[in-house]
Formats: C-alpha cells, sequence, structure tokens
C-alpha cells in the first residue's frame, strides 16, 4: 500500500525517506523504554524480595528462583540459590542443639547461636536446649531470645549429674586438683572436672535430653564459616552415619595419661560387647598403645543411641570408678573417641568438611573449591589439613577385634593405677 491519494498532495522520494526515517526511530524508542523498564523492575524486586545480608556475606548472592547467574565469581561454580529466610522442606529428625553454658557466658553464647542460625538454624528449625548448673537469669533468657525465634528449653542439673564419681571424696580431689594445678591447663579446676564427667556421660541422661534420638553439641564463642543448606541429622540417619566431626587433633599425654591402661582393662572383661571389626586403630598405634588422636567434641553430632548402647554405659561407669576425671583430668573428648573408635565402623564415622568451624584454639576451612564457595574463612589457617590425627582418619580403615586384642595383650602395661604412691603423676 502507497502513500494516501490527498488531493493537491504530491509526495517526493524525500518525504518517503523521512517518513521510513520515523518509524525506525519510533520503533527504537519503545524498544529502549520497555527493556529499560524491565531491568529496573528487576532490580527493585531483588532488593524488596531479600537478598539477605548472610546470603551476601555467606557467598550465595542470589534469592531461590532468581534467574540470574554470578557464577563467574567463582569460576565454574554456580551460586547457592537458597532462601535463608524461609523455613526449610522436608522432615525433621527427634533432635536438638544442646549447649551446656553459665549465666556468665551469655555475650559467647549470643555470638555462637547469631552464626549458627544465619549459617544453618534460622531455616531448619531445630530447638536449642541449654543446660547451666545454676537457675539461668531472666537478663540470660532474655538475651537468647533476641537472637532466635526457634524453641529454647532450659533446665538445671542436680547433684546426680553434676558432682563427684562415686569412687572418689572431696578430700583426696582436692589433694589431686593442687598436685595438678600447674601440670596442664584447668590442672587444679574442679568445675571443669564435673563438666568433663557430665559430657562424657550424664548429658543424655537429662530429662530435656533423655528423649531424643540426636543431638548437636553447640558451645559459647564458637564461629560457624559456612552456610548449612542441608539437615547433616537427616544425612547421617540416611547413610547409617552414629557420629560426626570436624577436627581431630591429639590430647594432651599429661592429662590423660591412664586412662588406656582402664580402657584396656575394660576390653578384656567386655569383648563379647564390641563389633567383630571397628575403626579402632585410629587411636590405637600397632604397639597397642593409645596415640592421643581424639575427635574435638566441642563440635559433634551424634546418634544417642551410641551413647546410651549397652557397651557405652559400661565403658563410662568403668572409667567413673578408675578416678581418673578427678584424680587425672580426663576429658570427654577422649573418652568419646575411643569409644566411637572401639563401637563404631568407620562407614558410621564421618568427617564434616564442608562445615567451616572454629574454637578457640583450632579452625577448619574446607579447602575443596564447591565447599569454599559457600564459606568466609582462610584456608591456609586450616589446622585440619596439617593434622596428623586427621590423616590418619583418611588413611586407617577397620581392624577385627581379634587383631585387636591381640595388639592389646602384647602392649605394655606401663601405666599406674590410683592405688600406687604417686597416684595420676610419674
Amino acid at each position: 500500500m502507497g502513500m494516501p491519494n490527498i488531493r493537491g498532495f504530491k509526495p517526493t522520494a524525500r518525504l518517503y525517506r523521512m517518513a521510513i526515517l520515523l518509524v525506525v526511530l519510533t520503533v527504537l524508542c519503545l524498544t529502549l523504554w520497555m527493556t529499560t523498564s524491565l531491568f529496573e523492575g528487576g532490580i527493585r524486586n531483588s532488593f524488596s524480595g531479600g537478598i539477605s545480608l548472610s546470603n551476601v556475606l555467606g557467598g550465595s548472592g542470589v534469592e531461590q528462583g532468581s534467574t540470574a547467574n554470578f557464577s563467574h565469581n567463582v569460576g565454574h561454580l554456580e551460586a547457592a540459590r537458597v532462601s535463608y529466610d524461609k523455613p526449610a522442606l522436608g522432615e525433621r529428625v527427634n533432635g536438638a542443639i544442646v549447649v551446656l553454658v553459665r549465666n556468665s557466658e551469655l555475650d559467647g553464647l549470643r555470638k555462637s547461636m547469631r552464626m549458627f542460625e544465619d549459617r544453618f538454624n534460622r531455616r531448619f528449625k531445630y530447638p536449642y536446649i541449654l543446660l547451666n548448673d545454676q537457675n539461668f537469669t531472666q537478663e540470660f533468657r532474655d538475651g537468647v531470645a533476641s537472637i532466635t525465634n526457634n524453641e529454647v528449653r532450659y533446665g538445671m542439673l542436680d547433684d546426680s549429674l553434676w558432682g563427684y564419681s562415686p569412687s572418689v571424696t572431696p578430700e583426696e580431689t582436692d589433694v589431686m586438683l593442687e598436685r595438678n594445678k600447674h601440670e596442664y591447663l584447668y590442672g587444679g579446676n574442679l568445675s571443669y572436672r564435673f563438666m568433663c564427667r557430665f559430657q562424657s556421660g550424664l548429658f543424655y541422661h537429662h530429662p530435656l535430653v533423655r528423649d531424643l534420638d540426636w543431638y548437636w553439641r553447640l558451645e559459647p564463642d564458637v564461629e560457624y564459616y559456612c552456610d548449612i543448606d542441608y539437615d547433616p541429622f537427616v544425612f547421617m540417619r540416611d547413610n547409617g552415619i552414629k557420629y560426626g566431626f570436624t577436627i581431630a587433633p591429639r590430647e594432651n599425654k599429661k592429662t590423660v595419661k591412664s586412662l588406656w591402661y582402664h580402657t584396656r582393662e575394660w576390653i578384656k572383661k567386655n569383648t563379647d560387647l564390641l563389633p567383630e571389626k571397628s575403626l579402632v586403630n585410629w587411636v590405637m598405634g600397632t604397639d597397642g598403645n593409645y596415640n592421643m588422636c581424639h575427635f574435638w567434641s566441642n563440635f559433634e553430632i551424634v546418634d544417642l543411641s551410641l551413647y546410651r548402647s549397652e557397651a557405652y554405659e559400661s565403658y563410662f561407669n568403668h572409667l567413673d570408678n578408675a578416678r581418673g576425671f578427678f584424680y587425672e583430668r580426663w576429658g570427654d573428648a577422649p573418652v568419646h573417641s575411643i569409644a566411637a573408635s572401639l563401637l563404631l565402623s568407620k562407614s558410621e564415622i564421618h568427617w564434616f568438611e564442608d562445615i567451616g568451624y572454629k574454637h578457640p584454639g583450632n579452625m577448619h576451612c574446607p579447602r575443596d573449591e564447591a565447599m569454599h564457595a559457600k564459606c568466609i574463612c582462610d584456608v591456609k589457617k586450616s589446622y585440619t589439613y596439617r593434622s596428623a590425627c586427621q590423616t590418619r582418619f583418611a588413611r586407617v580403615n577397620n581392624m577385627k577385634k581379634e587383631r585387636m586384642t591381640e595388639l592389646i595383650g602384647k602392649s605394655e602395661e606401663n601405666y599406674r593405677t590410683f592405688n600406687d604412691e604417686d597416684a595420676a603423676v610419674e
């Protein structure tokens, strides 16, 4: 169709060119306007829709459902697309986050809970169980309530859970505390002994804990570096794992001088309670003695059927009667670690390499590229990749019970009992 035939009007070639130019300019303007509107709307939606601060700090960067791709920031990896403001879908286990804490540790606990909430529990909504040997103050409760909207249960420890082993006396304990106070950290600290005994074999009997199937231990003044966008409890349950850890250092030998002696005595009397194979050679050298490796139990995720088993209860009671929690300084970390290694196979123990974590003294930062993309930490400062015990865990395999008892039988029994004149010192 040509130009309209208007009387007295004669179109020229110049007018044709001007009309075509006008149409082209109009189309370009419309296209530019539509593109600008869509872009600005997308930016507004992104910020109003909630790219949370925890996502930015944690490296996730994009709200779930966004079509943007910031993967160039981390090489070939795609940014996590998880909403940390919405509860995670899926089932939960019968578990809780359990904390032993004093009123004076409120600031340290708030710090730990803030990071733990941002990295994991704001989405997964597990309850907290806070335990104390004193009544919690209202100031403490208010301080915790301002950190989390999740359920918090408060419990107090009575004398049956927080006190002396039946085999020791306060008078003898005072003598040993005085003797050991300059030997090692907490050498003269009585409440630390109560804590180690409680964490070793009593915490899971507390009324707030005894009906749980799983627990995750949290402490004041710890740091979580990585977004945890899955449920470790469910992961462990679905994969037949009973014990999870992050850091595995060596124990101070001075604190556990007779622990392996009493462990060997228990093994000899209770081989019927032991599995046919286990990871015992992670904690035992070829000479049949303890190599001081242990899982740092300030972080542990555990299927509580392990601690409630006949074998573990028997082992703990044997140690409790041996008096080492008070006359030496047996910690819950070596006790848990030796027991887990004796009673579990390697497939039932899991290193959570992807969970960046720090407790005063040591830290773990994952070096795997995909894991580290969700973390804010310096791999160069990570202790775990320098740890001989961590390396040993990756290298060793299960040992048969027959071989274990053979090594133990041949090992030197060079530990003294507390009937000796020098008791806990050499």
